[in-house]
């Protein structure tokens, strides 16, 4: 999937991984999209409640080998 920026929170526990996401979201414009990758486990679910709360796009996630990689759309 293509995106504009890329956001590496790897060993960043929560909330880290949803701040540094917050931040680099609000330096975008709209539609651009953003990858992050992060290694804790619970992000799967902050990253959900996340994109429902700020009605950024959760376009995709996915893991491999204890990484996970989530794509977000800027409103």
């Amino acid at each position: 999937m293509e995106f504009h920026k890329e956001l590496d929170a790897r060993g960043l526990n929560c909330p880290l991984p949803i701040l540094k996401a917050k931040k680099a979201l609000a330096e975008m414009t709209s539609g651009q999209v953003l990858r992050v990758t992060a290694t804790d486990p619970g992000s799967v679910r902050d990253f959900q409640a996340f994109s429902k709360q700020t009605g950024n796009d959760l376009l995709a996630h996915s893991e491999d080998n204890k990484e996970f990689v989530f794509f977000m759309r800027r409103k």
